[in-house]
């Protein structure tokens, strides 16, 4: 989510533009599929079985860059969802609007294979793999819609930050508890394999059980592993608390707070794990 880029001349009104699948090369399929198989060695029983079984679904096995026309068929025909094509970041109002119509926006490109390990904007495989997956899912795909209408109506109030939050600890981040353990659905997780077991099983970042609010008020790391990690109960937990919370008084309520560091833990919160921030407070990603 972003306002700070013109829309390019080939792009429609809604940002959206043709995929142009044919023009990828062999190089750039390979790319993808280096990464998939990358991240298969290491997400089973780690992430979430319904993003595993979002994978067959969508048959994202077969290799190589997906075709947008074909995953939307497939995906259409289970949830409703399409994936469009974007140049990239999009404005708010733009992301909110796909959302709320149930139009999944992905970039484009995909990474040079230099940039295997991390990218910081989010390219093809990102989006593909690690969102799409989760749209397959009934109860998740209708949260994505519902935070898409929510976020249309945040544009009235001066909270945005706070609902990026929200999105960014459990769309991007989030952890779900199942019979099985801890799991991952976040897409910002799921797609890096050294975050896939970081999240999970080092020591470092704190592992704290959602709360609405407390959520929204924490800020993030954008540009390395996260310090704490949220963790839900169901995916219809997280859509009921969604859709039946009134955000404007919490958003009256919050005033635009976001006051809380990446690593903080508070009164109030139940922490599954509290973590030594030992990785973060060597360096993280830029120790020397």
């Amino acid at each position: 989510m972003s306002n700070q880029f013109d829309k390019p001349d080939h792009a429609r009104a809604d940002w959206t533009i043709d995929q142009n699948w044919q023009a990828y090369t062999v190089e750039e399929h390979r790319t993808w599929d280096t990464l998939y198989q990358t991240l298969m060695d290491v997400l089973p029983g780690r992430a979430a079985p319904e993003f595993l079984n979002g994978l067959d679904a969508l048959n994202l096995q077969r290799g190589g860059i997906p075709d947008f026309e074909k995953i939307s068929g497939e995906l259409e025909s289970l949830t409703g969802w399409r994936v469009v094509a974007v140049p990239g970041l999009v404005p708010d109002d733009v992301f909110f609007d796909h959302l709320a119509n149930r139009r999944f926006p992905a970039g484009n490109f995909i990474r040079k294979p230099e940039q295997l390990d991390y990218i910081q904007e989010p390219d093809v495989f990102h989006d593909v793999f690690g969102h799409v997956p989760m749209l397959t899912d009934p109860v998740f795909a209708d949260y994505m819609q519902a935070y898409g209408k929510g976020g249309l109506r945040s544009l009235r109030h001066a909270s945005l930050k706070n609902l990026a939050a929200l999105y960014w600890y459990t769309v991007e981040f989030g952890l779900i508890q199942t019979d099985a353990g801890l799991r991952i659905y976040g897409a910002g997780i799921v797609s890096s394999p050294a975050e896939s077991r970081f999240s999970l099983e080092d020591a470092s970042p704190n592992r704290i059980a959602f709360g609405l609010e407390r959520l929204m008020r924490t800020d993030y790391r954008i540009d390395d592993f996260q310090q704490s990690y949220f963790v839900i109960n169901s995916y219809e937990d997280l859509f009921r608390a969604t859709v039946d919370t009134d955000f404007a008084p919490l958003y009256a309520q919050m005033n635009g707070q976001f006051d809380l560091k990446p690593e903080d833990v508070v009164a109030g919160d139940r922490v599954l794990h509290r973590g030594t921030q030992a990785y973060a407070n060597r360096g993280g990603r830029f120790a020397a």
